[in-house]
């Protein structure tokens, strides 16, 4: 993905949480599943250029999204993952048809990759 020498963090964290990240910085009601905090982007892109960003997930929405789906928390939870650093790495799924479809076959390269 042409980003060899970057970090993020991770942060696990249970639905209450993560609602209040998604109501604080995106104006979202209720929990959602994971968040993208990109360091990339923005007025402060140049202070540090190897940090790649943040990605926060919910361990409870990841377990019940699990559980529905027929696969283990650790599953889903690498799902999870993946999004959130296409996400920091400027994939999009929410704009257009053609931006989630190329994100989500990334996604599935990446997982098929990792074995997921």
């Amino acid at each position: 993905m042409d980003s060899p020498d970057v970090e993020l963090s991770i942060l696990i964290v249970d639905d209450p949480k993560i609602e209040v990240l998604n109501k604080e910085y995106f104006n979202r009601h209720g929990p959602t599943n994971v968040i993208a905090f990109p360091m990339r982007t923005g007025q402060f892109k140049k202070i540090n250029p190897q940090l790649l960003g943040d990605v926060a997930i919910s361990i409870e929405t990841a377990a019940k999204e699990g559980q529905i789906a027929g696969i283990s928390i650790e599953e889903r939870f690498t799902q999870l993952l993946v999004h959130g650093i296409l996400h920091l790495l400027g994939y999009d799924h929410e704009k257009t048809k053609k931006q989630a479809d190329k994100m989500e076959k990334k996604s599935n390269e990446i997982l098929k990759l990792i074995d997921i």
